[in-house]
């Protein structure tokens, strides 16, 4: 069994199988308040269990968005009293 340890692509941990090795590697992000509230509160209103996983999500959707926009894709929402309009994410 191999010790985790640095590689030059990351951080090497354990992964879910026995002897399986996952590569990861450290961000530091330097945030103005305001953006760091902003993270705060994201994480709390989608109970996620860290700032690292309010950040995977957030570009997970940011690519489809992207995707989508490339391909052509027109964004709408609907507001609550049912009305459908359009929104500019990308402007």
């Amino acid at each position: 069994m191999k010790d985790a340890g640095r590689s030059h692509r990351g951080l090497l941990k354990r992964g879910p199988f026995d002897g399986e090795e996952r590569t990861t590697t450290r961000v530091q992000l330097e945030m103005p308040p305001q953006a760091m509230e902003r993270l705060q509160k994201l994480k709390e209103k989608t109970e996620a269990a860290s700032y690292a996983e309010v950040i995977r999500n957030a570009l997970r959707l940011y690519e489809a968005l992207i995707g989508e926009a490339e391909r052509g894709a027109e964004f709408a929402i609907r507001n609550p009293d049912g009305q459908t309009v359009p929104y500019k994410i990308f402007v």
